[in-house]
């Protein structure tokens, strides 16, 4: 199943590359079914938040009518950056899958560990899932930016 959703969260990158976004999608997954999708829109908004995993937060709160997500997991192509990670953190996320890495900004492992820090009142379970298509994607977009 894993793999599943995490295809859904590249349909979402996908989503935001079509809109000159980098392509960043998240998936909120509940007892197996989907209740958030999101993707990057800080572009179109002109919002510094509105990163893919910010919105889906959004989405599965309202879904669900409340702020903890602890019976819940996150699938995100690219790793999440502090911003994120904090958010994961205060909303209780469960288990978080990663498709990608990010040496630059990661705040799950890479540059920082803030979802896995002992002195926060949360810890969430990071599992890598290391899909070549997230990397890619996101290599091809910057490629054409520069």
């Amino acid at each position: 199943m894993e793999h599943l959703y995490m295809k859904v969260a590249i349909d979402e990158a996908k989503k935001a590359l079509e809109k000159f976004e980098v392509p960043v999608g998240a998936v909120i997954v509940k007892d197996d079914k989907i209740i958030a999708t999101a993707h990057n829109l800080k572009e179109i908004t002109k919002d510094p938040t509105n990163h893919a995993e910010i919105i889906a937060i959004r989405k599965a709160c309202e879904s669900l009518g409340r702020w903890r997500l602890n019976d819940c997991s996150m699938y995100v192509t690219l790793e999440p950056c502090a911003m994120c990670a904090g958010a994961i953190i205060q909303s209780r996320i469960k288990t978080l899958y990663i498709g990608t890495f990010d040496p630059r900004a990661g705040a799950c492992g890479s540059v920082f560990n803030i979802t896995q820090d002992e002195r926060l009142n949360h810890w969430v379970n990071v599992k890598w899932l290391y899909d070549e298509e997230c990397s890619n994607l996101l290599q091809e977009f910057f490629k054409e930016r520069r």
